[in-house]
């Protein structure tokens, strides 16, 4: 897959979660490695979600891996806690917002089983 390919993917996937009870701002910024590498960034920022294919200077963490590893993580199918302990996953900065990432994505979860 293509870093455009790649990044659609995942951005279709972060942008189904409803954050709009999301107070805290979360910046991160994601760093595919391999096939398909490139940057982009997720931020929470008063109850909206934006994803853009650029670097985020102030960020809270920095996440790095593989476009496989962050496809099954932005689908709801590798715990990024788990991608993490299993060496699939790097995380630089704020380990506390960097937990936010789960929440994130389990909101995404929510809202899809609710739409049903």
């Amino acid at each position: 897959m293509t870093y455009a390919e790649i990044f659609s993917e995942i951005k279709g996937q972060f942008m189904e979660a409803d954050i709009s009870d999301v107070t805290e701002h979360l910046a991160f910024q994601f760093n595919i490695i391999g096939e398909g590498s490139g940057i982009f960034y997720v931020e929470a920022k008063e109850g909206k979600l934006y994803v853009e294919p650029y670097e985020y200077f102030d960020r809270d963490a920095m996440f790095t891996c593989k476009a496989e590893t962050l496809m099954k993580i932005a689908a709801g199918e590798l715990d990024p806690v788990l991608a993490v302990t299993l060496q699939k996953l790097k995380v630089e900065g704020n380990i506390d917002k960097a937990l936010k990432l789960k929440e994130l994505i389990d909101k995404k979860g929510k809202r899809k089983k609710g739409e049903k």
